[in-house]
């Protein structure tokens, strides 16, 4: 076992992963060819199809699904839930009991620039591209682009050719 790699026996790893230093897998599923760059943290029922590149210093929580030939840049957020709490009504710390995860789908070919927030309930659309330091809080269409905060349409992707893919 490396030691500075923390992964859970429960982990789920494709054939061909790449997974470097200072990780933080449990309880998730990672595709074949996929590469996982230093300072991740992936989450319990958390999903990374096959030949995605997960940047260093990326939070990918529970609920989160993201399909195959996926880029994430550094330092990219993902949110699970839409209104969090520390505690439940009667004061007591929360536990899993007292809320639900809330899913994002990252679909086939989008790229997020870094250190994008991506916010639970929302579809990232095919080969769509996510600008750097965007704020996603609704779906995206796929082969647009989307900037800002929130993340706003700026143009559509001309037709993906085989060459670029």
């Amino acid at each position: 076992m490396n030691p500075y790699q923390c992964i859970a026996p429960d982990v789920k790893l494709g054939q061909n992963v790449k997974l470097s230093k200072f990780i933080n897998l449990y309880g998730c599923e990672i595709g074949d060819e996929s590469k996982i760059g230093a300072f991740v943290e992936i989450q319990k029922n958390a999903r990374v199809g096959e030949r995605c590149k997960i940047s260093s210093h990326t939070f990918i929580c529970e609920g989160v699904t993201i399909e195959d030939n996926v880029f994430i840049g550094h330092g990219v957020m993902f949110i699970n839930d839409s209104f969090p709490r520390a505690t439940a009504a009667d004061g007591n710390l929360q536990t899993e009991a007292d809320w639900r995860v809330e899913r994002t789908v990252v679909k086939k070919g989008a790229s997020i620039g870094s250190g994008a927030t991506i916010l639970s309930n929302v579809s990232i659309g095919e080969n769509a591209i996510v600008g750097a330091g965007s704020v996603v809080t609704k779906d995206v269409p796929p082969s647009s682009i989307v900037v800002g905060n929130p993340a706003r349409v700026l143009r559509y992707i001309e037709k993906i050719t085989e060459a670029s893919k």
